[in-house]
């Protein structure tokens, strides 16, 4: 994942809660009569090419890159905040 701001591309809300969707294999033996499951083997990780992001507001998923692009477009500003107290 890389190390630049995400903006939600359909709900243009959201800048901070997201969550990384991955895939896993597990392999597992069953029994030819029974159906029963004989042995589990450990899940792997399924290498992909970009990860999926899910936005945790509106629960749009899309490609990583899709939320990079989407906050380039709509950059946010740091605005100074002077207290008037």
């Amino acid at each position: 994942m890389q190390e630049k701001p995400y903006f939600c591309p359909n709900c243009r809300s959201n800048r901070i809660k997201f969550s990384v969707i991955t895939s896993y294999q597990q392999s597992f033996l069953k029994d030819a009569l029974s159906g029963s499951i004989t042995e589990f083997k450990d899940p792997d990780a399924i290498a992909e090419a970009e990860p999926i992001i899910q936005c945790l507001i509106c629960h749009f998923t899309g490609n990583e890159l899709r939320f990079i692009k989407q906050a380039e477009r709509e950059p946010r500003m740091n605005t100074p905040t002077t207290p008037l107290y």
